[in-house]
């Protein structure tokens, strides 16, 4: 199935109304791939394993973690280790793929994330924000390919730039209030 857009949401809009369609349409589960190519739909089994074995709520598919080399510019790659060393910190877990979008998320997120996804940063706030609300995910290492389509927003210094932003964005998402309508069975985190 396909959603055509009327117009250009960015990628926090886009995958919103996915989630939304996803919701009403009844499905269990929804698997977020990225456009680029980058992630093998052969690798979506990983994704299931795990989210079954451990009863998660969001299992992500981690760039990190098997040999491999799939990061642009060395910028990018430490701006992508600083802010996931930032946000394992704030979410009290680990996360080594905060900007992955291979992503495989289970009905009672799907219906937050339908109501409340970010929209400016949105796979680290999401992240942020899951854990806030009490749910659960892990990562799990998988193999990615090189981008087929597309090229990146975020380069050079930019990967910098862009963490420092995300990293002042996670902070402000701290004090925003929980919506205890939407937690995971009374499970919230404060901090």
């Amino acid at each position: 199935m396909a959603l055509d857009l009327p117009c250009n949401l960015g990628v926090g809009g886009a995958v919103q109304t996915g989630f939304q369609f996803a919701v009403e349409q009844g499905f269990d589960r929804i698997v977020r791939i990225d456009g680029d190519g980058q992630h093998p739909p052969a690798e979506i089994h990983k994704l299931l394993q795990v989210m079954d074995r451990d009863e998660l709520d969001l299992v992500v598919g981690s760039r990190f973690g098997l040999e491999q080399k799939c990061i642009s510019t060395r910028f990018r790659y430490v701006g992508i280790r600083m802010l996931a060393g930032f946000l394992s910190r704030i979410c009290r877990c680990s996360i080594t793929d905060p900007t992955s979008g291979f992503w495989l998320v289970n009905r009672p997120l799907m219906n937050y994330f339908s109501q409340y996804y970010p929209t400016d940063y949105p796979e680290p706030e999401a992240l942020a924000l899951l854990r806030r609300q009490g749910y659960r995910m892990a990562e799990v290492p998988v193999r990615f390919r090189p981008r087929l389509a597309g090229q990146s927003s975020i380069r050079t210094w930019g990967a910098f730039y862009f963490a420092m932003k995300v990293g002042l964005a996670l902070l402000v998402d701290r004090v925003r209030p929980i919506n205890r309508m939407y937690a995971r069975e009374g499970k919230i985190h404060s901090a």
